[in-house]
């Protein structure tokens, strides 16, 4: 069975952006087997709005355009999306110690699936209860 994770957005976007030196060992090898098709990835809608505000804005340098970034992430059966629901919304109300509101429905994401967290944080993971890989 693959390896599953949740990505925070600083992880993804230094990945995705070849910047993966910022990167944590276990972080970006968790990367590198995703890519090769032995672990899977979750985004939560946060992190694709997040990328798409700051690719916007040009604090982010895609390859190419976000949409057609998006779309070739996705279609790589590597990386899923997540959709903000309602049971994202349950599992973050509890994490309020997480004064960020996209770092709590980032971890809530992670607490829902069930999955570790790729974040350099380790503060969110120890208030979620969750697995930080880094």
């Amino acid at each position: 069975m693959a390896e599953l994770a949740v990505t925070d957005t600083h992880a993804l976007v230094w990945y995705a952006t070849g910047v993966d030196r910022k990167l944590g060992r276990r972080a970006r090898r968790l990367f590198e087997r995703a890519d090769a098709g032995r672990a899977a990835i979750f985004l939560p809608a946060i992190v694709l709005v997040e990328i798409a505000e700051n690719v916007q804005t040009g604090r982010i340098r895609l390859e190419m355009p976000f949409v057609d970034w998006e779309e070739a992430l996705f279609s790589s059966a590597r990386y899923f999306p997540v959709e903000l629901n309602r049971a994202v919304v349950r599992a973050s109300e509890g994490l309020y110690g997480i004064p960020e509101r996209g770092d709590r429905l980032i971890a809530g994401t992670a607490v829902h699936l069930g999955c570790p967290l790729i974040t350099r944080d380790p503060e969110i993971g120890r208030i979620a209860g969750l697995e930080v890989i880094w």
